[in-house]
């Protein structure tokens, strides 16, 4: 027998060898080793340190590392390596594993435009296992699928990820729940039904009626908010404003005590901008006719009289203008002025009236001739003068001089450069063929067609209509637009002579549209769209086409739409829309009765919005609606004036102007929403 000092000794040596295998025994009897990595948390690492991990890792873990990093790799737009991944995933998945890959599969189908299978991805989702992280994702790629299109159930998704977000994500957020209310139309607001305890979305409602209420009055406006977080103390909104209405909060009216009007006033665009002047200063005096109480508007009276036109598309204002070769003169074709039966203004709804403009104010005017120096030596003088505002220059060589001049000088510039500079300090009014024929687009859109054909002139105009069109007919969803061109008069008369008629067998326009932008929502990156083209073949008939938008003058319009008939019918479905261009006075019953069923655009103020105005503007300008058309301009500009830093900092900026419903976009690019109305059976009306 061992003496005990002896047995103790080599217990002691045996010890360690023992607890090593006792903690061996337990760890292979507890199976696969529980991964400790978080995949329902954020991944803030790159894909490559993801993708390391999981060639290191030979557990559980490697799975888990694999959905990091296919959640890297959708993060960074590597989308071929984040399919390659998910298809080495194991078949066998925990319960929180398959979670997460549903929520991935449904952003890479989502990636692929594939939303409908990405919806049925979402579908498969228990929220009730997402963690807050996974959820404010879920929500995202929910929003995602709404593809910008106001709705309902896009309002309560947002209302629902906002308590889930922090910082940048939670302001987006704010200002994207704020964006989709403010692009819902007021009738459709005005339907929702929502139920009792949604008392997050009744204060946001309650906001927008706020805002729709004070949008034209920036000090009513803020008083109206405070009012309103007052009322809604919880809500997100109130705690954190959308961007827009903070900048509103932080707004101060820009001094319009010195204005510097700069305008050519010699050559041959000295008449349009006359009518330009003489509006502007009306305006300021308060010498407009005030609006009638909403009523029938009366006819308004229309002479004959040729229209003066701009002697180069440079100096193209107004989207019915053409060329000349002096100032006033006639067209070539232009028939001598005979008096014509009164054309009758379209029948006004019950509405509010378009704002006439601002009272009359004490602002000091100073006029400045652009046509007798260069524009950089006008506006270095109206600085020295002391100029808070300018308003002008008038042609696009000019503002865009003034758009690189780097000037201090706030300015409403009073046409567009072929290419925008957004300044912060400078807006774009003009009455371009661009911006209708972008009006039309949404016009025709909205009125469900999807197949239109633009009829325009050979010629910088039919290009300059065509391409405008085509980029907002594509930004608003629609793919292939067909353009088909015409000639002179006397080319149009063979055609009707011979019998040929017009075919409305146009071929694709070609025209790039704008690129598009991804967006990331709670950390999912969601790329924008495809603007696909399909390959489309020149239509062999006329049932390609359910739209066609023609560009002409009145004398051309009397010849295309009998061409029109000729070849589809008259009882073809086929609608017709026209610009402005071919709206001049002196039509009469006759061409009423022709044109039965087309739509036409104009300016508020010449359909009749307000009459008193109108009959004193076409007896100042003896009935010529190019002119009327400058005059309303001058109009607004100087209500645009008086609101020049409320439009700059707040991009829902709208105003009811005369030259139509005038809104700012994020460049200060003002876009105007025209009247459109419709000749039926020998009356003007407005159209449905």
């Amino acid at each position: 027998m061992l003496p005990s000092k002896v047995v103790r000794r080599k217990a002691g040596r045996f010890l360690p060898v023992i607890l090593a295998g006792l903690i061996l025994a337990a760890c292979s009897g507890q199976g696969p080793q529980t991964s400790t990595v978080n995949i329902q948390g954020p991944a803030t690492a790159s894909s490559a340190y993801y993708l390391q991990q999981a060639q290191q890792s030979s557990d559980d873990s490697k799975t888990d590392w694999q959905l990091l990093a296919i959640r890297a790799l959708l993060k960074e737009g590597k989308y071929p390596e984040a399919t390659q991944q998910l298809s080495q995933l194991p078949q066998q998945l925990s319960d929180t594993q398959q979670q997460e890959l549903l929520l991935l599969q449904a952003q890479l189908q989502l990636s692929k435009q594939q939303v409908k299978e990405a919806q049925s991805r979402l579908e498969q989702v228990k929220t009730s296992a997402l963690s807050q992280d996974q959820l404010a994702r879920y929500y995202g790629l929910q929003i995602a699928i709404a593809q910008g299109r106001p709705s309902l159930s896009l309002l309560r998704t947002y209302i629902a990820q906002e308590p889930l977000l922090k910082g940048p994500d939670h302001q987006s957020n704010i200002d994207a729940t704020w964006q989709a209310l403010t692009q819902m139309p007021p009738q459709e607001v005005s339907n929702l039904v929502i139920n009792a305890d949604e008392n997050v979305l009744q204060g946001w409602l309650d906001l927008l009626a706020v805002w729709r209420a004070n949008t034209q009055d920036a000090e009513m406006l803020k008083s109206a908010i405070k009012d309103w977080q007052t009322r809604y103390p919880q809500n997100p909104a109130a705690k954190t404003l959308p961007t827009q209405l903070s900048q509103m909060q932080n707004y101060t009216k820009a001094s319009t005590s010195i204005i510097a009007l700069l305008l050519p006033l010699n050559g041959q665009a000295q008449v349009f901008a006359n009518a330009i002047q003489k509006g502007f200063n009306d305006a300021k005096n308060g010498a407009l006719t005030p609006a009638p109480q909403p009523a029938a508007a009366q006819p308004a009276t229309a002479d004959a009289t040729a229209s003066a036109q701009p002697a180069s598309a440079d100096a193209v204002v107004s989207p019915s203008a053409a060329p000349i070769s002096a100032p006033q003169a006639q067209p070539a074709d232009a028939a001598t002025p005979q008096p014509a039966a009164a054309q009758p203004a379209a029948t006004q709804p019950a509405a509010t009236q378009p704002a006439a403009a601002q009272p009359a104010s004490n602002a000091q005017i100073k006029v400045y001739d652009t046509s007798s120096q260069p524009i950089q030596q006008v506006m270095q003088q109206a600085q020295q003068d002391g100029a808070t505002i300018v308003v002008g220059p008038l042609l696009k060589s000019d503002v865009e001089q003034v758009a690189n001049s780097q000037t201090p000088l706030n300015v409403l510039a009073l046409n567009e450069p072929e290419k925008i500079q957004n300044h912060p300090n400078i807006c774009y009014f003009a009455l371009s063929p661009e911006d209708e024929a972008r009006d039309a687009a949404h016009h025709i859109w909205d009125q469900g067609k999807r197949q239109p054909l633009l009829l325009v002139p050979r010629s910088g105009l039919g290009d300059r209509v065509t391409n405008a069109f085509t980029q907002e007919w594509q930004t608003l969803g629609g793919s292939t637009v067909l353009q088909q061109r015409f000639g002179s008069t006397a080319e149009l008369k063979q055609g009707i002579n011979s019998g040929a008629g017009i075919s409305l067998s146009g071929t694709p326009v070609n025209a790039a549209p704008a690129e598009p932008q991804g967006v990331s929502i709670a950390g999912v990156n969601i790329p924008a769209p495809q603007q696909s083209t399909p390959d489309v073949a020149s239509p062999s008939g006329d049932g390609a086409v359910d739209a066609v938008y023609i560009v002409s003058t009145q004398g051309e319009l009397q010849l295309i739409k009998p061409m029109i008939t000729m070849r589809t019918g008259s009882r073809s479905n086929i609608a017709l829309y026209a610009s402005s261009r071919s709206a001049q006075a002196g039509a009469g019953a006759d061409f009423r009765l022709e044109m039965d069923g087309l739509q036409f655009s104009d300016i508020p103020l010449l359909s009749g919005n307000n009459p008193g105005l109108m009959q004193q503007a076409s007896k100042s300008f003896n009935n010529d609606y190019s002119l009327v058309r400058l005059y309303a301009m001058g109009i607004d500009a100087w209500t645009l004036a008086n609101h020049f830093n409320q439009m700059r900092q707040s991009p829902g900026f709208t105003l009811d102007g005369n030259t139509g419903k005038l809104s700012a976009d994020a460049d200060c690019v003002i876009n105007r929403k025209l009247t459109w109305n419709q000749y039926r059976r020998g009356e003007i009306a407005p159209a449905n």
